[in-house]
């Protein structure tokens, strides 16, 4: 605050000096923390947060909204900034930035400390479109950035399932849904971000929504009549109806009749059907069109009479999007057919397309927004990109540490049917001596009748506290499902109701869901604090008393009804405590995470939270809660769609990201074989992919920030996947073990979350934004700083490429052999083993073998070295599971490895905690182009005694 005394009478005299000769439409007010100045084309404030953050306002009113952010949180303290001005700019300067406003455009343009433009606002390209949804006001708004840097690489939204990465100059709606996550924040390689504060529908790039083909072509049908394309629908039993399609959009339930499909025929039974769209498209203008296909079942497209997408599929109630794009010509007529299988009863299908957008244009940085009080976004600069997301947690909240045994394995499936059935699972693995932490019981733990009641059917679950009890016993933690739904004859639902804290649109229209005959019910109103208390109030009395370790929010986007359209789902979730769902459709995921987490901290402060939910939104991070992917499909593309998926959600500043390894929902031909095999004994080709596919989904789920499978039949345990002596059964497990020898790096990285707000799962970009080939990588990353993963996600594949960066040297995990960066390599990939790789320079803290994070191993911790270049790791240790840490009861102990005279130093031990082990014995392996030592976690090497003081080896 000192600065800002200091600057007050300059400023002042500046402000009025300037004032005097500016027309009232360039009046400037200094703020507290800021300053407003008014514009032809609209009032812009601008706030300082900190020295590199800056909150930018505009609206077309004459006062701005009072502060309600759901997302960011207060600023203790005002950083030092000064205000000044010219005849055509206004300029807030903070240490590190410059923001300036022009006053004739209201434009905004960020500069560094040494005047570098870093970001600038379009001129005239700010717009406000007033809407008023159920009485509400508001605004629909678009503001876009000139692209400054065409090559700059952008990363974020959260996470989407069409492997997209670099959004650069690509589009992306911003909703949630099953498999969807959306979240309204960018992080550039030219060191900024972008937080946008808004709730509702969202954009980025192209602001309008995608249109019907017959909106950009004109559409042919297959006999050349100008006007549509050409459906034809086969029946199960071969019988053929054929109709004209003025469209392809085929995507949604009709409201009011939520068995058919709008458009598709009703009269036509589409089980065991095949259709196919056929025709030609004549572009109107040339250039690269961008398409977005929809689909349940099975679908391929070609254009040209070529395959712009291979076969796809999607299970019928969980349809997916996809995108791509494809140069046309103006004037050509290019055939164009699409074959669908839909796979089931009622299926989904859709093709819309955006029209070509000059390169500047569509490189711009555009956010648009269907209903906002104002334009309300906060630029983050950093020193990097790591700085940037260390932005966005000062602003939205820090990521708490996970409990340390959430970074062990999570066992699931859908579902655990009865208490048995849990403890014989979990007893099993113990058996096997396959190391596990946790056990999932997921939804329908409850009667049939009594969804939202909180309590277990006793028939399946006699006595769910020993249950838990004997879960403990085992070393093990166990997770409940809780989903906001509720039946409309539970007392819980009564509880909600009676105080207007129920969404009625599902009631009223008499929605009923998928369970036995179909039951009445709908979510509550998670916006209205009362309402969150009562959540967890219910939480607390029924399953709290229980035992439970960890709360499972499934449906948390909300999802009232699968596969409706998105105007529909407003309906269904309006109105909330705060306004319009149109205003507040985004955030209720974070909403119901404040519920969970303030609610178990008030009755339990210092047991740890653990969350998973199936939504997310900027800020969910400061709830310790993870977010999975949805229920995706058992698909070697939707493996390797979830590489790209966490990334962008990691990138997103949320760190801990999972998904069902092995995919969520089964193409029929998997669940043949497994019954086949359950039968004969016989592994037919079916099976022997599916046994593959989980095997790669395994090796890949062990470097991710959460380790879980989760899917429907067949069950996902090991053991039920293949028998011992199959290689798939080999692989898993050891990948398992290696999972659990690596525990003190991932708990270190963990500890790193939130003491240097780190991010786990990093894009290769992220440690290496200098190597511009690095920008589009996204099927390989590091988790945490010392390891390169590959996952391989093509069937058959036993090699692959791997994209080494410049100016970096590497070992291979498994051998100890030294690779050069700076190039593509193709490497090995059998069967058994994934690539992975370890970065020169690198310790990496590893342990004995456990069953459970609550084992201690008795051999000394192995610290492997990798020379080639000078090292620098932090172990982190605390108690694992209470909130010590935020008491300082941690121990951080710091390895140092100088390269050149082969010396490793262990500084002073910083902190501890109660049961600190407080003298060590460190194995310290080294590995470098001399010594290429094959798997050096489990080598012996230099024994290196350790009692909390400083220490040298030389190695």
């Amino acid at each position: 605050m000192k600065s800002l005394h200091l600057f007050w009478i300059a400023v002042a005299l500046t402000i009025g000096t300037s004032t005097q000769s500016c027309t009232k439409s360039s009046a400037t007010e200094i703020l507290s923390d800021g300053v407003t100045i008014e514009t032809p084309t609209a009032n812009v404030r601008l706030k300082a947060v900190t020295d590199k953050i800056i909150r930018v306002s505009a609206s077309p009113d004459s006062k701005f909204p009072d502060d309600a952010s759901l997302v960011a949180l207060p600023v203790n303290e005002i950083p030092e900034f000064s205000v000044t001005q010219t005849d055509d700019s206004v300029y807030l300067t903070t240490s590190q930035l410059k923001a300036t406003v022009d006053k004739h455009t209201g434009a905004v343009t960020f500069l560094d400390k040494n005047g570098k433009k870093i970001l600038q606002e379009n001129d005239e390209s700010r717009s406000f479109k007033p809407i008023t949804v159920e009485g509400t006001g508001g605004y629909t708004v678009t503001q876009s950035f000139l692209s400054l840097d065409d090559n700059e690489g952008i990363y974020g939204l959260g996470q989407h399932q069409s492997n997209e990465f670099n959004y650069k100059g690509k589009n992306e709606e911003l909703f949630q849904y099953n498999t969807k996550v959306s979240i309204p924040f960018v992080v550039s390689t030219g060191n900024y971000g972008i937080l946008w504060d808004s709730y509702s529908l969202c954009r980025w790039g192209n602001p309008d929504d995608y249109r019907q083909l017959g909106n950009i072509f004109t559409l042919y049908d297959n006999e050349g009549r100008e006007g549509a394309l050409t459906g034809i629908y086969t029946d199960a039993k071969g019988d053929t109806m054929t109709r004209q399609e003025p469209m392809i959009y085929f995507e949604h339930l009709i409201r009011g009749d939520l068995n058919h499909v709008v458009n598709l025929p009703r009269d036509f039974n589409f089980y065991g059907s095949k259709v196919v769209y056929e025709g030609e498209i004549e572009p109107r203008e040339s250039g690269t069109f961008d398409f977005i296909m929809y689909y349940s079942g099975y679908q391929t497209i070609y254009i040209d009479n070529k395959p712009v997408v291979e076969q796809r599929w999607r299970t019928a109630w969980n349809p997916n999007s996809y995108k791509f794009s494809v140069d046309l010509e103006k004037g050509k007529r290019t055939p164009i057919r699409i074959e669908w299988e839909p796979n089931g009863g009622v299926a989904y299908c859709g093709l819309r397309v955006y029209a070509p957008t000059p390169d500047d244009k569509k490189n711009q940085l555009t956010w648009w927004g269907e209903m906002q009080d104002m334009i309300d976004y906060y630029f983050i600069y950093g020193d990097n990109m790591d700085d940037v997301i260390s932005g966005y947690r000062t602003l939205t909240g820090k990521s708490p540490i996970m409990p340390k045994w959430a970074m062990g394995y999570w066992q699931s499936r859908e579902k655990y049917n009865t208490q048995d059935e849990v403890l014989s699972t979990l007893a099993e693995f113990r058996k096997r001596r396959i190391p596990i932490d946790n056990i999932v019981i997921d939804w329908q733990h409850w009667e049939e009748d009594a969804w939202g009641s909180h309590e277990f059917d006793r028939k399946r679950f006699p006595d769910p506290k020993g249950m838990v009890d004997s879960i403990h016993a085992m070393n093990g933690r166990v997770m409940i499902s809780v989903w906001p739904k509720f039946y409309v004859t539970t007392e819980h639902f009564k509880e909600f109701d009676k105080n207007g804290w129920m969404y009625q649109g599902a009631i009223r229209d008499s929605i009923r869901d998928w369970v036995g005959p179909g039951y009445l019910s709908s979510f509550y109103d998670a916006y209205d604090p009362d309402a969150r208390k009562l959540f967890w109030e219910q939480m607390n009395d029924h399953y709290m008393p229980l035992g439970f370790d960890a709360w499972w929010m499934d449906a948390s986007e909300p999802n009232i009804r699968d596969c409706t359209d998105i105007e529909y789902r407003k309906y269904l979730s309006t109105p909330t405590a705060l306004g319009p769902s149109a205003k507040y459709f985004n955030a209720y995921a974070l909403m119901n995470a404040e519920a969970i987490y303030n609610g178990q901290r008030g009755v339990e402060p210092d047991k740890r939270v653990f969350l998973l939910t199936r939504s997310g939104f900027s800020g969910l991070q400061r709830y310790s809660t993870a977010t999975w992917s949805g229920d995706i499909a058992t698909r070697w593309e939707d493996m390797e769609a979830q590489i790209s998926a966490g990334l962008n959600f990691s990138v997103s500043g949320i760190p801990y990201w999972t998904m069902d390894i092995g995919g969520f929902c089964v193409e029929d031909r998997f669940v043949a074989a497994q019954r086949e095999y359950n039968f004969t004994g016989k592994e037919n080709d079916d099976l022997k992919e599916w046994r593959e596919l989980n095997t790669r989904w395994y090796q890949f789920g062990a470097f991710t920030p959460l380790f879980r499978a989760h899917g429907q039949w067949p069950f996902r345990e090991v053991f039920n996947i293949a028998p011992e002596s199959h290689q798939a059964y080999k692989s898993i497990t050891a990948y398992t073990k290696l999972r659990y020898n690596l525990m003190p790096y991932i708990y270190s990285l963990a500890g790193m979350t939130y003491f240097n707000d780190y991010t786990i799962m990093r894009p290769m970009v992220m440690d290496f934004t200098d190597d511009k080939a690095t920008f589009d990588i996204k099927d390989q990353y590091m988790f945490g700083p010392a390891l390169l993963v590959a996952p391989v996600y093509k069937y058959g594949a036993r090699s692959r490429s791997v994209y080494f960066p410049e100016g970096s040297r590497w070992y291979d995990f498994y051998s100890g052999k030294m690779i050069e960066g700076g190039r593509d390599i193709t490497v090995d990939a059998p069967y058994e083993r994934m690539p992975l790789y370890v970065r020169a320079g690198s310790i990496i803290p590893a342990g004995g073998d456990i069953m459970s994070t609550a084992e201690e191993s008795d051999e000394p911790m192995t610290i492997v070295v990798y020379g080639g270049n000078d090292g620098d790791f932090t172990l982190y240790e605390d108690e694992g599971t209470n909130y010590g840490y935020e008491r300082d009861e941690f121990s951080k102990i710091r390895f140092r490895y100088d390269d050149a005279g082969s010396t490793l130093t262990i500084e002073s031990r910083e902190g501890q905690y109660p049961g600190m082990k407080a003298d060590r014995l460190f194995n310290v392996v080294k590995v470098d182009g001399n010594h290429a030592t094959p798997n050096a976690i489990k080598a012996k090497g230099q024994l290196v005694k350790y009692n909390g003081e400083k220490v040298t080896a030389n190695i």
